[in-house]
């Protein structure tokens, strides 16, 4: 009998022990994914229209310079539909580690890429390629990284576990604002001769470090159950269009909001703070790393949050956030004092975005079943990425110029896409398709 209970005690350590390690890796891999896009947004508000494009007016300049970070947004469908698919039907992990190298070989080579004043505009050639590849990685990555997560998690968990690969942006955005905090402290010519090159270079050791986390973790247990029970479909992404469509456009419609704000708030607020406003580039880094610290907290809560009384809710309650907070953004930013901007960042990343962004692991991978959830979640999201986070900056720059530099027309932009999105989280069916697997075959492969 003491056998029997001991066998028990070390087979239930032994699952807990797994899905901790899946949610802590996914975490810290994301981290490094997000440190790698992040250094290339904040590079693209600040330097590289000075680097790749000397030639054009400064706004000019400054568009080019977002447009070229906006083709990371636009490849993230591709990489959504390729490594959703190889994910269903190969393995979620596999995947990850694929992506790892895909999101940091060229990150990497950004970092070796001449200036315009050596080759022309070959630089930007090459670095909007390097931003595809950037795109297809995190298009791939995404999904991979919440499923692990919350595949591994027992039930009544799943949000807090879900929440934990979300919660990688903000030390991934923490870092990659310190590191262009501490080069923006440079001579001016130091800093876009060589400066700005180290941080990109120096993702090296972000990307071995990452390696050899995600080569730790095991493979998800619903993987593992639905090969057994034979549920693989033979081209994902045709069933998901075919069988899935309304989750689909709801999922679509629901991240549409979260991912501009997040890419308003911080990328577009960071061009416009700085050239518009003509606040210091430090002050907003620092108050950036400020917004992303309090994410740190508020995300993993969220989560939680959402396991207690229901993810959408949480998410409902996060895009009546954009409603009321969209206006006050600008107008602390306005002030231009410290403590306020500080304030807007905290409140527009510490806040609303992570009580969007942190049950929405959970959330989103509820609306599809195990054998069609890689690619369902990373259709709908990246998709939704393309459109919002790939444009965010471009239509907030282009309605700026229309409210001849008044943000009311941003304000609405926003406002509008936070209605969207909570009549879309209203739709969604909650984790139904969570207790559908653990009353199947499926559920005796978990942990």
């Amino acid at each position: 009998m003491n056998t029997h209970t001991d066998s028990g005690a070390s087979e239930k350590t032994g699952a807990k022990r797994r899905y901790v390690t899946a949610g802590l890796a996914s975490m810290m891999g994301t981290t490094i994914e997000w440190y790698d896009f992040f250094l290339y947004g904040t590079a693209a508000a600040l330097i590289f229209n000075k680097i790749f494009f000397p030639a054009f007016d400064p706004i000019v300049g400054t568009m080019a310079a977002f447009a070229t970070y906006s083709v990371g947004f636009f490849a993230r469908p591709l990489g959504g539909i390729v490594f959703g698919h190889f994910g269903d039907k190969v393995g979620r992990k596999s995947m990850l580690l694929i992506t790892l190298m895909l999101m940091g070989v060229p990150t990497i080579l950004i970092g070796l890429i001449p200036s315009y004043e050596q080759i022309g505009y070959w630089g930007a050639v090459l670095l909007v390629c390097m931003r595809f590849l950037q795109g297809v990685a995190v298009g791939g990555e995404w999904g991979g990284a919440v499923l692990m997560a919350v595949e591994h998690a027992p039930e009544g968990k799943k949000g807090f576990f879900g929440s934990l690969p979300q919660v990688g942006v903000a030390p991934g955005l923490i870092l990659s604002s310190l590191a262009m905090g501490a080069v923006a402290k440079l001579p001016e010519a130091d800093m876009l001769s060589w400066g700005w090159r180290i941080p990109f270079l120096a993702s090296v050791v972000l990307l071995l470090v990452g390696w050899y986390i995600r080569a730790k973790v095991a493979e998800s247990p619903d993987f593992q159950g639905m090969e057994q029970v034979g549920k693989k479909v033979p081209v994902p992404v045709v069933e998901v269009l075919k069988k899935y469509p309304r989750e689909t456009l709801i999922v679509v419609g629901a991240r549409l909001a979260e991912v501009t704000w997040f890419y308003t708030t911080v990328t577009f607020a960071l061009a416009y703070s700085t050239g518009t406003l003509g606040i210091a580039r430090s002050t907003m880094l620092d108050a950036t790393i400020w917004g992303a610290t309090a994410a740190l907290v508020t995300m993993p809560f969220f989560g939680w949050l959402g396991d207690k009384i229901g993810q959408k809710w949480v998410f409902m309650l996060g895009t009546v956030g954009i409603l009321a907070c969209a206006p006050l953004f600008f107008s602390f930013l306005h002030t231009r004092e410290v403590f306020w901007i500080n304030a807007a960042l905290v409140l527009a990343v510490g806040l609303v975005y992570a009580s969007l962004y942190g049950p929405e692991g959970s959330l989103f991978s509820s609306q599809f079943p195990a054998e069609v959830r890689y690619t369902g979640i990373s259709l709908a999201v990246q998709v939704s990425g393309a459109i919002g986070g790939g444009l965010a900056p471009i239509v907030a720059t282009w309605l700026l110029g229309k409210g001849n530099g008044d943000p009311q027309y941003v304000v609405w932009y926003l406002s509008a896409l936070g209605a969207v999105a909570c009549f879309s989280a209203w739709k969604m069916l909650g984790d139904a398709r969570f207790k559908v697997l653990l009353a199947s075959p499926l559920a005796t492969k978990a942990p």
